[in-house]
């Protein structure tokens, strides 16, 4: 059976690209509202899974004061999709324990897993390494696997052993000397072809934990 899926969000063309995508993972939109009211409504009315909810939406409450209010009616999960990523919206979002929190522009993969997890369908998505960065990063150091929220992030061989070597010697800071030695061991070392490298792998880390040490070298603090 499906599951039933509310959406609530006040821009008309974004809340139509999130149902599409939602209907092609597969679950059931059961509609697409703009307020607090009509959010509340729905949840008294339809058998629900999970709620999509915007932070900022039209009428007297925002989205997270209306999760507060659907809480207290049916346990029902939430995902909160927002602009807003400031720690008074944080904390306040954090308080109606919600089962993911996506900051405008999200990825759709970053979408997909966080319903697979609220609705707690198992799949290989959903797959974590032994080494974790953060709730969103992971490393597998069996299959040298970089892992964001259960999807594998592809890296190219020189990536994957920076990747490797900064994970050794994590939060210590690895030496531009050492770097170029481990990864180009048969070559003279090219500065600009080193920094591509770092600024691709950063690009993959979200610009999360890779650390520039001026004229020194890098750290990888997780």
């Amino acid at each position: 059976m499906k599951k039933n899926v509310l959406i609530v969000e006040d821009e008309s063309i974004v809340a139509l690209e999130i149902s599409d995508f939602v209907e092609e993972l597969g679950f059931n939109v059961i509609k697409i509202v703009s307020s607090a009211k009509k959010a509340l409504d729905a949840v008294h009315l339809n058998r629900l899974d999970l709620v999509l909810m915007d932070v900022q939406i039209k009428g007297d409450i925002d989205g997270i004061s209306c999760s507060k209010e659907i809480k207290k009616i049916k346990d029902i999960p939430i995902i909160y999709i927002s602009a807003f990523s400031d720690d008074e919206t944080l904390t306040r979002a954090i308080e109606t324990n919600p089962s993911s929190y996506l900051v405008k522009p999200f990825n759709t993969k970053e979408l997909k897993v966080a319903m697979s997890i609220a609705t707690k369908i198992e799949s290989e998505i959903l797959k974590v390494g032994d080494i974790l960065f953060d709730d969103e990063f992971s490393f597998d150091t069996k299959d040298g696997e970089l892992i964001m929220l259960g999807e594998v992030i592809h890296l190219t061989k020189q990536e994957k052993l920076l990747l490797k070597l900064l994970i050794s010697s994590k939060n210590s800071i690895v030496s531009i000397y050492s770097l170029e030695n481990y990864i180009w061991p048969h070559k003279s070392s090219n500065e600009n072809t080193r920094r591509a490298l770092i600024s691709r792998l950063r690009t993959k880390l979200k610009y999360k934990f890779l650390e520039t040490i001026h004229s020194i070298g890098y750290k990888l603090n997780i």
